[in-house]
């Protein structure tokens, strides 16, 4: 029922219910065949009326639903306002941006074919194996949001995953050295991998894992308590694990 036949129908049961006023008003001046007329009239009046006010309050009913539907929709689409603005302003660093430059191949098309019997023509030699270094995988937002509030602080999902590069890095840098020759290093570089080998235990034999030193030396990053908190976050999102000896907290990779 619309708005206007809303209208109407208030109109028509305010005019009868004044109409039955007057009847009522002028029915001691009648006669008495007149009022039983009046009686039925009125009857059959109050009985449309109290119709009319049954289909008040089906409407006023169905309305109420409507709205309670509307305000639903509408803390909906509040929420998802809000949660829009929230991954707006807090994209990870690590994930591509618009206009951002696409790395693309520097081979030319064409040009691998025109290569292609230059390579077969030079000396085959012997590929050199490389090492896999095992890096962390980013933290993802179902797994933030699950990190206890009084683990997480004030610490934000990108300066989480920021961690996660500083400890990539170290990892990156660490056994870069480990699984090159060391004839082939320098002093400085000889120092570390020794550090390295002494610092293995039975327990990390086949693991990958870094010490605070190591972030600090190939990251820059300062490893002060609040990047040791996120370090407890990251064992709690199944990212590392904690292993102590000797004097040193090592971080084994998951």
């Amino acid at each position: 029922m619309s708005h206007c036949e809303l209208e109407k129908l208030t109109t028509h049961v305010n005019s009868k219910l004044s109409a039955n006023r007057t009847v009522l008003e002028l029915r001691s001046i009648a006669k008495d065949s007149d009022k039983r007329k009046i009686l039925q009239k009125i009857g059959q009046d109050i009985r449309e009326i109290d119709e009319l006010l049954d289909q008040f309050q089906k409407n006023v009913a169905t309305q109420r639903d409507m709205l309670k539907h509307l305000k639903d929709l509408d803390d909906f689409f509040q929420e998802a306002v809000q949660d829009g603005k929230h991954m707006k302003v807090n994209v990870p660093s690590h994930m591509p941006r618009r206009g951002q430059p696409v790395a693309q191949s520097s081979v030319v098309p064409g040009q691998a074919e025109s290569q292609a019997p230059v390579q077969e023509q030079e000396a085959p030699k012997k590929p050199q194996a490389r090492k896999h270094i095992k890096e962390l995988t980013y933290v993802t937002v179902q797994e933030f949001e699950g990190v206890p509030p009084y683990m997480k602080g004030r610490v934000t999902y990108d300066q989480l995953n920021g961690a996660v590069e500083s400890i990539n890095k170290a990892v990156t840098g660490k056994y870069k050295i480990l699984h090159q020759p060391t004839k082939s290093l320098n002093n400085a570089s000889r120092r570390l991998h020794q550090r390295f080998k002494d610092q293995e235990t039975k327990d990390t034999r086949g693991q990958f894992f870094i010490v605070e030193a190591d972030i600090q030396e190939f990251s820059k990053t300062k490893v002060d308590k609040r990047f040791v908190g996120m370090l407890n976050m990251l064992r709690h999102c199944q990212r590392l694990k904690e292993l102590r000896g000797g004097g040193l907290t090592r971080y084994l990779l998951l």
